[in-house]
């Protein structure tokens, strides 16, 4: 996409997530039903941002999915799974395990901003799902010249003055008939 028409695309997304932002206040947060729905939701709104992002020319490697959307679901889902209402099995391990490795701090500190770390989620997705250019084939490029336009005499002066000469020779009589002159230069 350019110029105005990714403009346009932008735009409409951004309304697009911002609806899906106002419907996600209408869950339950406060149950696990409701938690997931409205996160989901929220993740939902950074996929359909980073979709309207795309270029469709250039692509991503395929490397940029484990290099940024995997630690990104890890980092930003661990949190997520940590800050869930109510106690399951996934949300109590998560939560000895930051104990464990000295982070239950930091998961409590960013669970302050579960519905940006969602929507990072769902955007790096979007981002990772752009497509890949198709493949070229390697096709061998001749440049057309005129005949003879690299050749020696093409550079020689009195090759380029030839036409010239027979030019000179050449003589028009009344009757209209070509002549060549009788003289010869």
């Amino acid at each position: 996409m350019y110029r105005a028409s990714r403009a346009v695309a932008t735009l409409a997304a951004v309304g697009i997530a911002g609806v899906l932002l106002w419907a996600a206040t209408y869950f339950e947060r406060g149950e696990t039903y409701g938690y997931w729905a409205a996160y989901g939701i929220v993740a939902a709104a950074g996929l359909v941002v980073a979709l309207a992002q795309i270029r469709g020319r250039s692509g991503n490697p395929p490397l940029m999915f484990l290099l940024v959307f995997v630690p990104t679901l890890i980092a930003a889902g661990w949190v997520i799974v940590a800050m869930q209402p109510h106690g399951n099995w996934f949300r109590d391990h998560v939560l000895s395990w930051s104990g464990d490795i000295g982070i239950g701090d930091l998961v409590h500190d960013l669970g302050t901003w579960l519905g940006v770390l969602a929507f990072g989620i769902g955007y790096t997705l979007g981002l990772v799902l752009e497509p890949a250019p198709a493949p070229v084939e390697a096709v061998e490029e001749q440049a057309v010249m005129a005949p003879g336009a690299y050749d020696r005499g093409a550079y020689d002066r009195r090759a380029a003055d030839e036409p010239t000469t027979a030019e000179r020779r050449e003589v028009v009589s009344e009757d209209g008939r070509v002549r060549e002159a009788d003289r010869a230069r």
